[in-house]
């Protein structure tokens, strides 16, 4: 109950809640194999490890592929790519191709890079149809060493033609990585046939705790990259002339690592195989398309298309109430929505926008609140506009 009224949580494009087997596992790891992972040969210390590397075991296995670095999230996993890859890669004068789209996470360490290495950043605009202007992009790729894109907007739900994204930069001889905090939760994603070189996300998007995350990266990118953190698990040997490194995963991976957290998300992506999420897709979209031609019919503002391979993600305005009075309005019946900028200030700026307020739905969403939601709206419209 939230402030006297049954919670209906439409706040999941920026975290989702977790079933209870996550909330357990992390707890049975406090409670009965609390250690530090890796080089003790003790009997906890070998169920810590077993329990952290469980979760790479199954990142590997639900995204096919080879290396899964765990971070503490997208966030980092992007840095590492900036600092990784592109310290150990990129000079002075070579181009790094952007999108307006992009959540400022994948901007940010782009523009410290090019700070520090005179690299050139290039933004590809997005259309009025909310889409990526695919001319200007292909015209961007030219003399191209990295494009970074987005997998789906965090604030239109648009999901890129990455196909064609990633196909043009294998012509061009790119490197790509796609944030896909927003994509992995609603689609299956073959990596080692999906042709990018990076893809970040998030546990705690996908029913997973905060704070952890993970990068997958391609053979051929992995052999490029460098550390930029320095500390146990990540050496071989360190002596005071020099230190080795371990060849795999571990190389990026200094210091006591996410032990719960891993464990966590090892449960989550166990719960989320037993959902069918192609289905499960298909009933959300329909849920938004629903709310998205409601509210239009209130006279909102919706930003987003809601087509076969978006998520459901509902950002809108209205013409004379303000976005932060409507989510106060809403919170005060129990509906937890999100307002502002959602950390890609470029995209809202291109739409000429301050803020949207925005819906988003996940598994554990129904009609029913969506059909509340929609009434809630049209009271706080008669009663306000």
């Amino acid at each position: 109950m939230v402030n006297g009224y049954p919670l209906v949580y439409l706040d999941n494009a920026a975290t989702t809640q977790k079933p209870s087997v996550v909330i357990n596992a992390m707890n049975d790891y406090y409670t009965t194999s609390n250690a530090n992972v890796h080089r003790a040969v003790h009997t906890l210390a070998g169920e810590a490890t077993d329990g952290y590397e469980g979760c790479r075991t199954a990142l590997k296995k639900r995204f096919n592929a080879e290396f899964a670095i765990l971070t503490s999230g997208t966030t980092e996993a992007i840095n590492l790519v900036a600092h990784g890859w592109g310290r150990a890669n990129l000079k002075q004068g070579d181009v790094i191709v952007l999108t307006e789209m992009e959540h400022h996470s994948d901007i940010v360490p782009w523009q410290m890079l090019a700070q520090e290495r005179g690299v050139e950043l290039r933004y590809v605009p997005v259309t009025q149809q909310f889409t990526l202007d695919m001319e200007a992009f292909t015209y961007a790729l030219e003399g191209a060493k990295l494009a970074c894109v987005v997998h789906t907007s965090n604030v239109l739900g648009v999901r890129n033609p990455l196909e064609d994204i990633i196909a043009l930069c294998s012509e061009k001889g790119v490197r790509i990585l796609i944030d896909a905090a927003q994509g992995v939760p609603h689609t299956h994603l073959d990596f080692a046939n999906f042709g990018a070189d990076f893809v970040a996300f998030s546990a705690h998007k996908m029913c997973g705790p905060t704070g952890i995350g993970a990068l997958l990266v391609q053979p051929s990118a992995f052999e490029e990259m460098e550390p930029f953190m320095g500390g146990g698990d990540m050496i071989e040997n360190v002596s005071i002339s020099g230190s080795t490194f371990q060849s795999d995963e571990h190389k990026f991976e200094a210091g006591t690592p996410r032990i719960a957290e891993a464990i966590g998300w090892k449960a989550a992506l166990d719960w989320l195989g037993s959902i069918d999420i192609d289905s499960e897709h298909e009933r959300l979209l329909g849920i938004a398309r629903y709310v998205a031609d409601e509210l239009r019919s209130m006279g909102m503002d919706v930003y987003g298309r809601h087509e076969h391979q978006d998520s459901a993600v509902v950002s809108f305005t209205h013409p004379t109430i303000n976005s932060e009075d409507i989510a106060h309005l809403l919170d005060a019946r129990g509906f937890a929505v999100r307002t502002g900028h959602h950390c890609a200030q470029p995209l809202l700026q291109r739409l000429g926008l301050l803020g949207t307020v925005r819906a988003s739905f996940y598994v554990y969403n129904t009609m029913d609140e969506a059909e509340r939601f929609i009434a809630e709206m049209n009271e706080i419209v008669e009663k306000f506009a």
